[in-house]
């Protein structure tokens, strides 16, 4: 190549050197802003008449719209529907887990915290684990274990080939307490409120009554119950319904227990507390609260003209907690503000 063609190409105009490059890049743009471009407002809304403002409320139709576009995705996706039934690990149809928004559990939210939940999350759960904490410094090995089941010791000829005995005491092992860690700090798990009606057996509006009540304090539809067996003593008979119960779980039971803390107990008059003997060994605890106590319960008390008074039952407490023994499980409530008193049987 020349010298004069050499200066010729350096002097063209930036424009005609750029047209190669511009025509490279269009091949690549989208053949739909044609359609994009008729979809766009041309003004501003203000510059328009009213008659032209009426015009296109009438004429806008996003959904219409959207199904002219047709980009809709295959409609296979969302014609799933999960199993009614659980039927085992091994069955080629398993349900989705409840966060996913195809399983029939499916909850949207939450959307707030109570302010139970956040005092418990933000001060409640690390004490309680800095109060059950046990330290291991580096290096420790835990001492080993002793199998469950003893062998026969003696030179009786019995004890050859003999099963191996069981454990010392009683058949019923007691449940072990494992460490607490971060993973398995004590917390509520559900509230259970369940009351029996002995004027149900006479008149069933005691329990419409009940149910009414417990349906007030708990925000929760409630289930009645009824008996299984004829009772002679108690003047049961099978088929009725004499018992309410609700379950608590999430939000609900997290306000259900802050309005008992903060503002039912302090109400009782010359009320010691709970047992420290309530508990089934496995960390839930039980207490309960008599006809006038129930009648505190702000539900209950805005509108007590519309109870009869002699028809407001007592109930019963049972709160489920993570705990695997009732010490931890009555750390869990102390902390969160319930009084304990007498023995505690651990």
């Amino acid at each position: 190549m020349s010298l004069s063609h050499t200066l010729e190409r350096l002097c063209r105009p930036i424009a005609t050197r750029a047209t190669p490059l511009t025509q490279q890049c269009r091949r690549y743009a989208s053949t739909d802003i044609g359609d994009t471009i008729t979809e766009l407002e041309g003004g501003s809304s203000l510059r328009k008449s009213k008659a032209d403002l009426e015009g296109y409320a009438n004429d806008f139709d996003p959904v219409g719209r959207a199904s002219k576009r047709n980009r809709q995705l295959p409609s296979s996706r969302y014609k799933f529907r999960p199993p009614k039934y659980y039927r085992g690990p091994l069955h080629p149809h398993q349900p989705p887990p409840n966060s996913d928004p195809a399983s029939r559990l499916f909850e949207p939210g939450p959307f707030s915290a109570p302010r139970l939940e956040q005092t418990y999350q933000s001060t409640l759960e690390p004490d309680l684990m800095t109060l059950a904490y046990t330290h291991f410094p580096p290096g420790y090995r835990a001492p080993p274990k002793a199998p469950r089941l003893r062998s026969w010791e003696g030179a009786s000829p019995y004890y050859k080939n003999r099963p191996l005995r069981g454990p010392r005491g009683s058949d019923v092992l007691r449940l072990l307490r494992k460490p607490i860690t971060f993973r398995n700090v004590p917390a509520l798990e559900k509230i259970t409120i369940h009351t029996m009606v002995k004027g149900a057996l006479d008149d069933s509006a005691h329990l419409h009554v009940a149910g009414m009540i417990m349906q007030a304090i708990s925000n929760v539809r409630v289930t009645t119950h009824k008996t299984r067996k004829n009772v002679a003593g108690f003047g049961l008979r099978a088929g009725q319904y004499v018992s309410v119960t609700a379950e608590l779980r999430g939000e609900d039971m997290h306000h259900f227990m802050a309005k008992v803390i903060d503002i039912v107990m302090p109400k009782i008059k010359e009320w010691k507390g709970v047992k420290g003997s309530s508990g089934d060994s496995s960390g839930n605890l039980t207490f309960g609260f008599s006809a006038e106590e129930t009648a505190l319960f702000p539900e209950v008390e805005v509108n007590y003209d519309m109870y009869p008074p002699k028809m407001i039952p007592g109930f019963h407490v049972t709160v489920h907690t993570t705990a695997t023994n009732d010490r931890d499980g009555r750390l869990l409530l102390s902390s969160l503000g319930i009084p304990f008193y007498g023995k505690q049987i651990n």
